[in-house]
C-alpha cells in the first residue's frame, strides 16, 4: 500500500487534506491512480474544486514513474473527473460523475460533463495531443467577448450570407485582405487578390494551373505535408531542396534549373513547418534572383508571417511579377477560421485560378469571411494575433526549458518545435513509447520529400492548454532522459 498526503484547496479555500491510498491490484499503475480519485470522490474524501498533487510531487510520494502518474492524470481527464486550469493546476471537476468506467470505454456525455451545463472545452478536445498544428485559444475574456460581438454583428446579415456571393471576394473582403498583407510589409492591389476557402484550396489551385501532371516542383526537403498530398494527387514529381539554418540552399536549388528547371518553388519562408526555419533576407533575394534566371514561378505559402514582429518581408514583396502569394489565417487567429489571401503575379492569372476554383471549391464560406472581414477592420484579428503570439512566445520559453539539445534556431514566436532525438532513439521507437502514454507526435517522415528522413519529430505546443502542454513536455523529457531500451519499463 502506498500513500499521500497533499494540501488541497476546498470549494471555500480551506486546506482540505488528501491521503491517496493505492491498493495492489493487477490494473496499470495509471488506472489504479485514476481509480482512486474516483474512489476518493465518491466517498466524499476528494471534494468538488479540491486542487490535486502536481505531478512529479504524485510520482515521488508513490515511488512510481513520472509518465505513469501524467497517464493516471490524463485518464481521470479523459473520464471527466478533473481539469487543468492554466497556471493554477488540476482540480477536481464541480459536479463530475465519479463512478469509475473502464480504461479504454469512452465515457458518455453525462459522465463528462453535467445536464444543462457547457462542455469544458479543453477537457473534452485535448489529451496531450502534439500532432496538430494550430495556434494556442483565446483564453482572455475581455478578448473572447469583443470576438463574440463580431460574431453578432455578422449574424445581423446573416440572411444575405446564407445566398451566394461574388466569387474571390466582394470588394469588402478584399479590401480586408489588402489591409491584412500590409501589416506584413506586403503592398497589393485589391485587382490581384482573391478570398480563398484556406491555404489548402489556394495552394491547390495554384499548383493545378502552374504545372501538369509529370512535371516538377522544388520544395524544401523536410516539406509541408499537404504540398505532398496535393503533389500526389496532381501526378507532380516534388524534388527535395538541402536547408541550413537559414532556408533552402540557393546551389542546390541552381543546379536543379541548370538540369531540368521546375514549373515551381514552393516554400514556408517564415517559421518554416516543421523545422521553424525562416529564410534570411538575403537568402530569399538569392532564390529570387535564380527563379527569375530560369522562370521559375514561386510559390510562397506565408502560413506564419504574421507572428513575427520585425521579420523578413515576404519574397512577394521582392518579386511581386514572380510570386503566387497565399497569407491564410489558420495559423494566426484560428485554425477553424479557413480564409487565405491569395495574391497573384498579373492579372490574368486572377481569370485562370478562378475557373479552378470554381471547379474545386465553389466559393469561399461567406459566414467565415464575412467575420474575417470584421475581425480585421474593427482591430480585433490584430488583437488575436498578439495574443497568440505572446503564448506561443511563452510556450517556447517553456519548451526550451524543458527539452534535451539545442533549441530550434528561429524567431520564439512559433507554435511549433522541431526536436532531433539524442543517440540511440529511433523516430519510430521514440513516437511508440510516447503513444503507449497516449501522446501524440509527428514523426520527420510525414514531411520528408528524400530518403531516408531525419530522426526527428515535430511537436506542436498550441493545440492543448499550457499545463497540458507542459506536463507532455515534462514527459517527453523524462523518456529522453532515459536509454530507449528502458523506455518502455516507466509506461
Amino acid at each position: 500500500m502506498q500513500t499521500l498526503q497533499g494540501q488541497s484547496l476546498s470549494p471555500v479555500g480551506r486546506p482540505h487534506p488528501w491521503h491517496a491510498v493505492i491498493h495492489g491490484s493487477d490494473k496499470p499503475r495509471y488506472v489504479a491512480i485514476a481509480d482512486v480519485i474516483a474512489d476518493d470522490m465518491l466517498n466524499g474524501r476528494l471534494p468538488p474544486g479540491a486542487r490535486l498533487p502536481a505531478q512529479r510531487v504524485l510520482a515521488e510520494a508513490l515511488e512510481v514513474d513520472f509518465t505513469t502518474v501524467a497517464r493516471g492524470y490524463q485518464e481521470a481527464q479523459r473520464r471527466g473527473l478533473i481539469e487543468s486550469r492554466v497556471g493554477a493546476g488540476t482540480f477536481v471537476r464541480d459536479g463530475a460523475g465519479a463512478a469509475p468506467c473502464a480504461p479504454e470505454a469512452l465515457p458518455t456525455a453525462d459522465a463528462i460533463i453535467p445536464a444543462a451545463q457547457p462542455p469544458a472545452r479543453s477537457t473534452a478536445r485535448c489529451s496531450a495531443d502534439l500532432s496538430m498544428n494550430l495556434p494556442p485559444d483565446i483564453d482572455d475574456p475581455e478578448l473572447l467577448a469583443r470576438m463574440r460581438a463580431g460574431l453578432a454583428e455578422v449574424g445581423q446579415d446573416l440572411v444575405d450570407l446564407l445566398r451566394y456571393q461574388e466569387f474571390g471576394g466582394a470588394e469588402q473582403d478584399r479590401q480586408a485582405g489588402v489591409d491584412w498583407l500590409a501589416l506584413r510589409g506586403l503592398p497589393v492591389r485589391a485587382e490581384r487578390l482573391l478570398v480563398c476557402a484556406g491555404t489548402h484550396s489556394a495552394l491547390h489551385a495554384v499548383l493545378g494551373a502552374l504545372a501538369k501532371p509529370g512535371d516538377r516542383i522544388c520544395a524544401e526537403d523536410l516539406t509541408y505535408p499537404g504540398l505532398r498530398g496535393l503533389a500526389a494527387q496532381l501526378g507532380l514529381e516534388v524534388v527535395g531542396l538541402p536547408m541550413d539554418q537559414d532556408g533552402i540552399l540557393p546551389d542546390a536549388f541552381a543546379e536543379v534549373c541548370r538540369t531540368r528547371p521546375p514549373k515551381a518553388l514552393y516554400c514556408n519562408p517564415t517559421l518554416q513547418n516543421p523545422t521553424t526555419v525562416t529564410l534570411s533576407a538575403e537568402r530569399r533575394q538569392a532564390l529570387v534572383n535564380i527563379a527569375r534566371q530560369y522562370g521559375v514561378a514561386i510559390v510562397e505559402d506565408d502560413a506564419y508571417g504574421a507572428l513575427p514582429v520585425g521579420g523578413p518581408v515576404p519574397m512577394a514583396a521582392l518579386a511581386p511579377d514572380l510570386v503566387f502569394y497565399i497569407g491564410g489565417l489558420a495559423k494566426v487567429l484560428g485554425a477553424g477560421l479557413r480564409v487565405a489571401y491569395l495574391v497573384v503575379p498579373e492579372a490574368r492569372h486572377v481569370w485562370q485560378l478562378s475557373a479552378f476554383l470554381r471547379a474545386t471549391t465553389v466559393m469561399a464560406s461567406p459566414l467565415t469571411v464575412a467575420l474575417a472581414t470584421r475581425w480585421i477592420g474593427d482591430g480585433t484579428a490584430q488583437a488575436i494575433l498578439a495574443a497568440i503570439r505572446a503564448e506561443s512566445t511563452l510556450r517556447q520559453t517553456i519548451a526550451r526549458g524543458t527539452l534535451p539539445g539545442p533549441a530550434p534556431r528561429s524567431r520564439p514566436e512559433a507554435f511549433h518545435y522541431w526536436l532531433p532525438l539524442p543517440a540511440g532513439w529511433s523516430r519510430s521507437s521514440f513516437a511508440a513509447t510516447l503513444r503507449g502514454a497516449k501522446l501524440g507526435i509527428v514523426v520527420s517522415d510525414a514531411f520528408s520529400v528524400n530518403s531516408p528522413a531525419p530522426e526527428a519529430v515535430r511537436l506542436c505546443l498550441g493545440g492543448c492548454d499550457r499545463d497540458e502542454t507542459r506536463g507532455a513536455l515534462d514527459m517527453i523529457a523524462h523518456t529522453l532522459s532515459r536509454p530507449p531500451e528502458l523506455a518502455s519499463v516507466f509506461l
